[in-house]
């Protein structure tokens, strides 16, 4: 059995468009997948504000705090908490050109009231975690904004959320691309960095998603071991990814079976979880997949991660010593490559 715990997003399963075809399967509610999920044996949900509240610009302050009691309560009827809630800024027409970094302020404005209703949705759902993908937060010409002007307003805004909730956490999930041409934040040092320039850096903190690690050329596991040394690792989205193209979110180590073994090895090694941490599944359905099978990505990502769990629990420590110690690389190399086939 799992020494973690899990969570996943609504948003994980899904219809089957993208950006070069219609839907593929049929739409499915928000309490049947929520359903589906706790009897899949995971124990959070992460959502979007307007995961929790859908529409949520049509709404006032106080009716978002009430739609967001009323999400709650469908959490408490299968026995699931909330994770995070992050704001989706990147849907909207007012964040065409970014939100936080927006050339427009009154866009900024409206980027920090879906912030602000962002921190209210998560206090009714039970949770001190607002995630922050930057999804549009870059330039698209380069010449348009200032990196420098631009990394000052992630900061101004990152300091009035945590102005406005004293008690809540802000973590930054870094992208190098996509849809924004040119990220300012790209990667977990970014994301350090960021933290360390807010009025509390205490409060301000990273989720590695694996496959954007991979986007920008990087390994997640020391991606994710960067950000725990730091003491900076709130969450992880675990996922995998074929190369350096567009942002895939393909099942948990169906790609790099190493790479994801040493993902779980590094949170496993380090205490991740003991102060409350989820694992988070961000993975979602091939087009191809049939509206019956729409929840065996996920399936096949707990699967995947257990299985390399138990590998971890296997590992030999004090063979891996002894080749350190004589620097027989060779050996270690493929001692692990064996215990990932079943050989040993």
């Amino acid at each position: 059995m799992s020494r973690f715990k899990f969570s996943v997003g609504p948003w994980n399963v899904h219809e089957g468009s993208d950006s070069y075809g219609p839907a593929t399967r049929k739409e499915i509610s928000m309490e049947e997948k929520i359903q589906k999920f706790a009897e899949m044996g995971f124990s959070a949900i992460q959502f979007h504000d307007d995961d929790a509240v859908p529409e949520i610009n049509r709404y006032s302050e106080t009716e978002i705090r009430q739609k967001a009691r009323e999400r709650k309560q469908l959490l408490d009827k299968y026995g699931l908490a909330a994770e995070f809630v992050a704001p989706r800024l990147w849907m909207d027409p007012h964040t065409v050109d970014g939100g936080f970094m927006s050339t427009n302020p009154d866009d900024r404005e409206y980027a920090m009231w879906r912030a602000f209703r962002s921190i209210d949705i998560a206090r009714e759902m039970g949770t001190d975690l607002v995630v922050l993908w930057l999804a549009r937060e870059g330039t698209l010409c380069a010449e348009s904004k200032s990196p420098v002007w631009a990394t000052k307003m992630l900061i101004e805004s990152i300091n009035r959320m945590l102005e406005y909730d004293p008690g809540i956490r802000i973590c930054i999930e870094p992208k190098p691309n996509e849809p924004i041409d040119r990220s300012i934040c790209g990667t977990m040092g970014h994301v350090m960095a960021i933290s360390a320039a807010t009025i509390d850096p205490s409060r301000v903190g990273g989720n590695l998603e694996s496959a954007h690690a991979i986007l920008a050329g990087l390994d997640p596991a020391h991606e994710i071991g960067f950000a725990m040394a730091m003491g900076k690792l709130m969450t992880v989205h675990l996922n995998d990814q074929n190369g350096i193209k567009f942002d895939q979110d393909k099942s948990f180590g169906v790609e790099n079976l190493r790479m994801a073994f040493n993902q779980v090895k590094v949170l496993k090694e380090n205490g991740y979880g003991d102060h409350g941490e989820y694992v988070g599944l961000d993975v979602k359905a091939m087009r191809t997949t049939r509206d019956e099978d729409s929840y065996q990505h996920l399936k096949n990502s707990l699967e995947i991660f257990q299985a390399l769990e138990e590998k971890v629990d296997r590992f030999d420590y004090e063979f891996q010593k002894k080749c350190v110690e004589t620097r027989n690389f060779e050996a270690l190399e493929l001692y692990v490559m064996k215990l990932l086939m079943g050989i040993v």
